[in-house]
């Protein structure tokens, strides 16, 4: 079955299990150009220190940051074959926060900790796992105590391993976000090694657990969900299994699923999950869209122009929640 699997991941272009789960590009087919983004006094680099090691990251600052202004931070994790500028780049995040006034963190692997820069978000049995989350929570630290952060309003994104590694944070720090923003990922608490990882991403839960062991009293950030319905690299149901298991923790309803769409662009299915009316998951479902940032720019691998605009969705999504808790 494995062997099958195998041969089955890598017509889809995944490179994952030459070297024990090195997670699939994020889209099969690559682009020649890379564009980057420019470099200027508000994108700037950094190197924090954790369990893993050193991480390096990037930091986007909003211009004319005041002394006495308090400003939220969004943390962005990158997917396989992708780095911090590559995702800043085709998610075109750093505009909205330009506009909006946040800032966005973006901790980047290291190669040496995995070739093709996947996060290591499986592999939770050997403590790698935990250990790379450790970094990213190091960089996080560093960066509140170096600019003008808002620890009440800090949130999480991430795509593909990004969303794995973001889902396995929230988890372990509950307390620290106060929302969560899932993009072709896979369903927390399904995978613990690299064998479960390949499982989970064909669609093929290894575990009935709802969710990593976490206290009942303790509240989880509200999960915001996007997934391609056209996704070959990993499977569609990861998406709503996500959003389901982070519903079912507290008794929360899911709604009846509507139909959106915006001009030309895919459509999509949204349900929301709510308890009490309190809004605990959303999962939106995109026609068409495969394993690639929804209505990123044109141009990158990693990028499909003709989806709704993901990044407007998360940070409208998060923008929510910020004032829900400040209410």
């Amino acid at each position: 079955m494995l062997k099958t699997m195998t041969r089955t991941a890598m017509r889809v272009g995944t490179k994952a299990l030459k070297e024990g789960l090195r997670a699939a590009p994020l889209v099969a087919k690559r682009l020649p150009a890379k564009k980057t983004v420019a470099p200027s006094a508000n994108w700037t680099t950094g190197l924090a220190i954790g369990t893993a090691g050193p991480r390096r990251y990037r930091l986007y600052k909003p211009p004319g940051v005041r002394r006495n202004e308090s400003l939220p931070l969004l943390v962005m994790l990158h997917g396989c074959g992708q780095d911090a500028e590559a995702l800043a780049a085709s998610s075109r995040m750093n505009a909205i926060a330009a506009r909006e006034r946040f800032f966005v963190l973006y901790p980047e692997q290291d190669r040496l900790s995995n070739m093709q820069g996947c996060w290591n978000w499986y592999d939770t049995r050997t403590g790698r796992a935990q250990a790379e989350a450790n970094s990213i929570s190091a960089a996080i630290e560093q960066v509140c105590l170096a600019q003008a952060v808002d620890r009440r309003r800090v949130a999480l994104a991430g795509i593909s391993a990004g969303a794995g590694m973001a889902v396995l944070l929230a988890t372990q720090h509950p307390e620290r976000f106060r929302a969560i923003a899932m993009h072709s990922g896979i369903a927390p608490g399904v995978a613990h090694s690299s064998a479960s990882a390949i499982k989970a991403m064909f669609g093929q839960s290894v575990t009935t657990s709802p969710l990593p062991a976490i206290a009942p009293d303790v509240r989880l950030p509200a999960l915001l969900v996007i997934h391609g319905a056209a996704d070959h690299v990993v499977a569609p149901g990861n998406g709503a299994e996500a959003a389901m298991r982070w519903g079912e923790r507290v008794g929360a309803r899911a709604s009846k699923p509507r139909r959106v769409q915006r001009g030309a662009r895919y459509a999509a299915m949204i349900t929301d999950y709510r308890k009490s009316g309190r809004l605990v998951a959303t999962h939106c479902a995109v026609e068409r869209l495969g394993h690639a940032w929804s209505g990123g720019a044109a141009g990158h691998s990693y990028s499909d122009p003709k989806g709704p605009d993901a990044s407007r969705m998360i940070w409208s999504f998060i923008a929510r929640q910020f004032a829900k808790a400040a209410d």
